[in-house]
C-alpha cells in the first residue's frame, strides 16, 4: 500500500496537473488499466489511451485550481478541489469532489468525480 505522504503528494500533482499541466502530466500519475469516471454516472474512460483523451479536453483551456481539503484513508483519497477556468470574459467555477484509489507505488487506479451541471458557478 502506498503511504499517506505519497497519496497526497499525488493529489496535490494531480490538482496542480489538470490546472496547468499537459494531458500527458496528468497521464502520468495514472496506473495502467486505470478508469476514470468524471462525472459520475458517465460513460467511464478506461485505459491510458482514454484517460488521455480525456484530458486533452481541458489542456488549452485558461484554468487555476487550488486543493481545498484532502482525507486519506488505506489505499483511497477523497478530496475537494476549486477549479476556475477563465473563457473570455466569463469564469466559470467549479469545485468537484474527487475520489481515488491507489497502487502500491502510489499511482491512480481509480478516480470518480462527483459534481453536476448545477454545481457549476458562472460569473
Amino acid at each position: 500500500m502506498a503511504s499517506a505522504e505519497k497519496i497526497r503528494e499525488v493529489v496535490n500533482s494531480y490538482v496542480a496537473s489538470v490546472a496547468t499541466g499537459t494531458a500527458d502530466d496528468v497521464l502520468a500519475l495514472y496506473a495502467d488499466g486505470a478508469v476514470v469516471e468524471d462525472p459520475v454516472g458517465s460513460e467511464p474512460h478506461r485505459g491510458k489511451e482514454a484517460i488521455r483523451g480525456f484530458y486533452a479536453i481541458i489542456e488549452p483551456l485558461e484554468q487555476e485550481a487550488e486543493l481545498l481539503t484532502v482525507r486519506i484513508a488505506g489505499n483511497s483519497a477523497a478530496f475537494q478541489f476549486s477549479l476556475v477556468t477563465k473563457a473570455g470574459d466569463q469564469k466559470f467555477t467549479l469545485a468537484p469532489i474527487d475520489v481515488m484509489e491507489f497502487d502500491e507505488d502510489g499511482r491512480i487506479t481509480s478516480m470518480k468525480a462527483y459534481w453536476g451541471q448545477d454545481d457549476m458557478v458562472i460569473g
